[in-house]
């Protein structure tokens, strides 16, 4: 598959918090205050304030930037970009980016192992998925898996990475961490584009843009179950910290009119969508499962959308062509 017709895939790690006990003034809990960390396909990181939409700073990091995770102790983000073939690391304290790290053609997604360890990238045009040694920055022996890795999820316990192959028929292959080997691809829906696990480790859902599905994966068996229609073209994906909810972000193939939907996994329901910017290319859910946050690539905006209640609130403006997003506590 060419880039000019790859679809951008986020990859997204969220990072556990402390509680926070205080009140809003309706006698609400006040909203955790949490970090956002936008990567954008021209190159940049926003970074803003949830609670205020404040934009912090914005770091210059690459230039075609396509995927962004962070480290569970939230010291380092490193950012996938697509047009150098490399990832880079930026420090959240200091929030300058580090050293390249080269990896393969088009890198588009990435996740990182619960210890925190490694880094996985896959990368679209070379068909395979690189790990990084988060401890020294360092690449190691790229692992093959399909023909155009671009989504890429890691199971809770850290012994299985899904990589969602982004061609028709779409596969997504589960790789081994321990031996870095890939098992048997599992058929989903053509065109998968974007892969997310259920806290609780028992299953994968699987993102596809052309049937505008969502396809079960029984991770003790990799078996495919029936999929579940999104009410669109799907683009990514993000499941509630509980498990009960799956946010797919969705894109009209013609005129890029966005939507995310709500189904509630338990029952499959699909809820009403709901209207975010055109062309979205990313959603994630706050650690504290409050919000998803969904990034819209042509007006530049990131949208929130109150899952209690799934009502988008006012949009944030985030860099140029914003693709990815993921947070930290405070």
């Amino acid at each position: 598959m060419t880039k000019g017709v790859r679809i951008a895939a986020s990859g997204v790690m969220l990072v556990l918090v402390t509680s926070c006990s205080g009140t809003a003034g309706s006698g609400r809990p006040a909203p955790e205050p949490f970090t956002a960390f936008v990567a954008d396909g021209k190159g940049t990181v926003t970074v803003f304030n949830t609670v205020t939409g404040t934009v912090l700073e914005t770091i210059k990091a690459g230039g075609e930037n396509r995927a962004i995770a962070i480290t569970p102790d939230a010291k380092t983000a490193y950012v996938a970009d697509d047009g150098s073939g490399t990832v880079i690391p930026i420090d959240t304290a200091t929030r300058t980016p580090g050293t390249p790290v080269k990896v393969g053609k088009y890198p588009d997604g990435i996740a990182i192992t619960p210890d925190g360890t490694t880094a996985y990238v896959t990368n679209a045009d070379s068909g395979t998925v690189t790990p990084i040694d988060t401890a020294t920055n360092t690449a190691g022996k790229p692992i093959r898996a399909g023909g155009s890795p671009v989504a890429i999820a890691i199971t809770p316990d850290g012994k299985t990475a899904y990589v969602a192959d982004h061609t028709d028929p779409g596969t997504v292959t589960p790789i081994d961490i321990a031996t870095g080997t890939a098992g048997k691809p599992v058929r989903v829906g053509a065109y998968p584009v974007a892969v997310a696990i259920a806290p609780d480790g028992t299953t994968a859902y699987v993102a596809s843009y052309g049937p505008g599905t969502v396809t079960p994966i029984d991770t003790a068996t990799n078996t495919a179950g029936k999929p579940i229609q999104a009410g669109g073209s799907p683009v990514a994906i993000a499941i509630t910290p509980d498990g009960t909810t799956a946010y797919v972000a969705c894109s009209r193939r013609l005129s890029g009119s966005g939507t995310v939907t709500a189904v509630r996994l338990a029952t499959r329901a699909v809820a009403q969508p709901v209207k975010v910017g055109k062309f979205p290319a990313a959603v994630a859910i706050t650690p504290d499962g409050s919000t998803a946050y969904v990034a819209s690539s042509l007006p530049n905006i990131v949208t929130p959308i109150q899952t209690a209640t799934d009502t988008a609130g006012t949009p944030v403006k985030a860099g140029l062509f914003p693709l990815a997003i993921a947070f930290i506590s405070g």
